[in-house]
């Protein structure tokens, strides 16, 4: 799974490159043609991932080079990032010196501007990056250059189609179908039913996750008698990843002729079909639909418009943009099995009874095992298969504690569901890899995954039209409807995924990230530690010490990702988390969420690339004032610290900040200066009006892209109502609950 999310990694390398700022910055400093080489180099490499992409599965070898070569990619990810914030840093900084004193200007004209240029900091700064950059060209080239001992080909294009999975028939043994008897009488009304339909043809579409039984029901109702009666002709066709309108075409007319006819092209074909079907009603199932490009569609169902009315078009499919591509009207979405269909259809493969009641010492481990299965048949029916020659009870116990079904063997479960994340584009592959961080049964907030996803640089695709938080929002709706993400059942409106799509989103996230819980002992990991880049933590307190110094060796780490849920937390003390911090100078993602800390040391002002820092309910009184120097951090989340007093001086050195969350922080009773000129705002959901020369709510002006709640405090210290008006209040169209108090 290396080449995938590398592939991902290096279009972002690509962006950055193109970048103007940071190459302005390289130039000054004498190293743009390097940053050049390194571009030419990086295109060079990417035409040999989909070579490489092929091999690595059983090559050894070329496996290791992947890795090697996306471990590089993050060190190259790494200085980039630092040469854009140093850019940042320079840009504030001539900004700040502009508005000095008159006489100090005067006198910087007397000074050559070969010497201002130059401070200390850059002169050092230049030596440094000088000598990293050093460093990467020689890795980079050594990689590239390995190409021929691997015999890595660039000529090697990305196939088509993927690998056809094994084509399913309409016949179906009905004695080993469980638990489908309600969607079996659901799916016939629909199919017999005299619904109100405007045209002849109506598409009826049954969507779930894979494994779920979505070809099983429609094989269910195909061979009916009251079915076969009804429509004159049927035809099944196992259409699968690749939609090919001829072959689909042509299968269906083999089916209702019941004769093999060559075609010279699709028009003849088409010509065929349609006297076929004129008149009659007709049954046609489309199996494990894939395709969303709507032309298509509308090319393969054009002979269908001539049938009869009450003609049916079955498609089963995994996403539910599929079925929208296809005009289906309210689609049948299938649900997993309940707990006792679930364990009568493991009992019929695993020990071929109805259920366990001969066998009690089976039945727990049989309830932990259809448990881990999320009541999937297809996940049940696979190891209750492999169980049936094992009959003993220990064997049952090692099964159920060993979750094979995760393993990366190649076999029926992940493949099954690896079919669906293969589907996937290449910037959605790395959103659902990033998810591997959460623990099974973990239930995680829509909003607060997109930050995250944003802080990590995956979110570059926007054009512009459209903010990078919309764009995410509308990536976690497309994994969502892929039934990647499922909506709990238990806290609303929260997410989970399915203990097997955990399981798949582990698989392919490969060695760069890592979930530490308590039942891991970091010794087990240590030669892996250097590599590590997003790191979750699940646990409890004890141990926590240990753990977390031993983490200060992933040097790289941009993910420090506390999750918790009502069976496991810890916390941090103020002494580790100093002693920690400055080892981490790489993080981008740092979460103290709910933690009993109470200061944040000043020396979290060195971890100069962090986008996402959340602090709330923690016990903190004041931000230091080195938080001002964060200048790429784009979420600030302090809600809930319900001791928070102070925010730093100089907060409109953030330039970055798009989410403020200061809710629910009584003691907070003073905006800091600088916060109207954030024009790049969404999230602020309280500002304090004060008198003299502190915040004015004119300074709300600027702030036209705040969304979602905004309490407005000290109204009555609003004297001139020209500053109201200024603020343009009203004008701020994604503000729904706006609160003056």
């Amino acid at each position: 799974m290396a080449e995938i999310i590398l592939g991902a990694v290096i279009d972002v390398l690509f962006q950055k490159l193109a970048s103007g700022d940071l190459m302005k910055l390289a130039r000054s400093e004498g190293i743009h043609s390097q940053l050049d080489k390194w571009n030419n180099t990086l295109l060079h490499i990417q035409t040999l991932l989909v070579d490489a992409a092929n091999k690595h599965i059983t090559d050894g070898a070329v496996d290791f080079w992947l890795r090697n070569l996306q471990d590089l990619a993050y060190q190259i990810d790494d200085i980039l990032d630092d040469l854009a914030t140093e850019a940042i840093r320079r840009k504030l900084n001539k900004d700040s010196h502009a508005s000095s004193s008159t006489n100090t200007g005067k006198l910087r004209k007397l000074i050559p501007s070969c010497c201002t240029n130059f401070t200390p900091h850059t002169i050092i700064y230049s030596h440094k990056m000088s000598s990293k950059l050093d460093e990467i060209t020689t890795k980079l080239h050594t990689l590239f250059d390995q190409k021929h001992t691997l015999g890595l080909d660039v000529n090697v294009k990305r196939p088509k189609r993927r690998n056809r999975r094994l084509e399913e028939t309409s016949l179906v043994d009905e004695s080993k179908v469980m638990g489908r008897e309600g969607d079996k009488e659901a799916l016939l009304h629909r199919l017999l039913g005299n619904e109100a339909c405007n045209q002849n043809v109506s598409i009826v579409s049954v969507v779930g996750l894979g494994g779920i039984g979505k070809t099983t029901l429609p094989k269910l109702v195909y061979n009916e008698k009251k079915v076969k009666d009804h429509f004159e002709l049927r035809a099944w066709v196992c259409v699968s990843e690749e939609f090919d309108v001829f072959n689909i075409s042509k299968a269906i007319f083999q089916a209702v002729a019941g004769t093999n006819q060559d075609f010279a092209n699709l028009d003849l074909l088409h010509v065929a079909l349609k006297e076929r079907l004129s008149n009659k009603r007709f049954l046609v199932v489309l199996d494990d639909v894939w395709n969303e490009d709507y032309r298509e569609w509308e090319l393969l169902q054009s002979p269908f418009v001539v049938g009869a009315p009450g003609s049916k078009v079955i498609v089963t499919t995994r996403k539910t943009k599929v079925a929208s591509v296809m005009n289906s009207f309210q689609p049948y979405d299938l649900k997993v099995l309940s707990e006792e269909e679930a364990m009568s259809l493991f009992a019929q493969y695993a020990i071929d009874e109805q259920n366990f009641d001969k066998h009690p010492t089976l039945k727990l481990h049989g309830e932990g095992i259809v448990k881990k299965c999320g009541r999937l048949p297809l996940a049940l029916i696979t190891l209750g298969r492999m169980l049936r020659t094992k009959t003993e009870e220990d064997e049952w116990e090692e099964v159920l504690n060993s979750e094979i079904w995760s393993l990366d063997d190649g076999r029926e479960i992940l493949p099954a569901l690896r079919l669906s994340y293969h589907d996937l584009p290449s910037h959605l592959k790395q959103l659902f890899a990033y998810c591997s961080l959460f623990p099974k049964d973990y239930v995680f907030d829509k909003n607060q995954l997109v930050l995250l996803w944003l802080a990590e640089g995956f979110l570059n695709q926007s054009n512009g039209r459209k903010s990078k938080e919309s764009l995410g929002r509308e990536y976690f709706e497309e994994l969502k409807s892929r039934t990647f993400f499922q909506t709990s059942t238990t806290v609303q409106p929260r997410y989970i995924m399915h203990d097997l799509i955990n399981d798949l989103a582990t698989s392919v996230a490969g060695e760069f990230f890592f979930r530490l819980d308590d039942k891991m002992d970091t010794y087990d990991v240590n030669e892996s530690f250097e590599k590590f880049r997003h790191v979750s933590f699940i646990g409890r307190e004890y141990g926590t010490y240990r753990k977390f110094k031993e983490l200060q060796r992933a040097r790289g780490l941009r993910t420090f990702l506390p999750v918790f849920s009502s069976w496991s937390r810890f916390n941090l003390s103020n002494e580790v988390l100093a002693e920690l911090l400055p080892q981490l100078q790489f993080l981008k993602v740092l979460s103290l969420h709910d933690h009993s800390i109470s200061e944040i040391p000043h020396s979290i002002g060195s971890l100069k690339h962090i986008r996402y820092l959340n602090l709330s309910y923690t016990n903190i009184e004041r931000l230091p004032e080195q938080v001002s120097d964060l200048y790429n951090l784009q979420s600030l989340l302090v809600c809930g610290c319900q001791k928070l007093s102070n925010l730093p001086i100089s907060f409109g050195k953030l330039i970055n900040l798009r989410h403020l969350d200061i809710s629910d922080t009584p003691m907070l009773n003073k905006m800091p200066l600088g916060i109207g000129g954030l024009t790049g705002l969404q999230t602020l959901p309280k500002v304090i009006i004060e008198g003299g020369n502190g915040f004015k709510i004119s300074e709300l002006k600027g702030l036209s892209n705040l969304e979602g709640r905004l309490f407005v405090k000290g109204l009555d210290k609003v004297i001139c109502p020209i500053q109201a008006n200024d603020a343009k209040l009203q004008e701020k169209k994604g503000l729904d609950d706006f609160v003056m108090g």
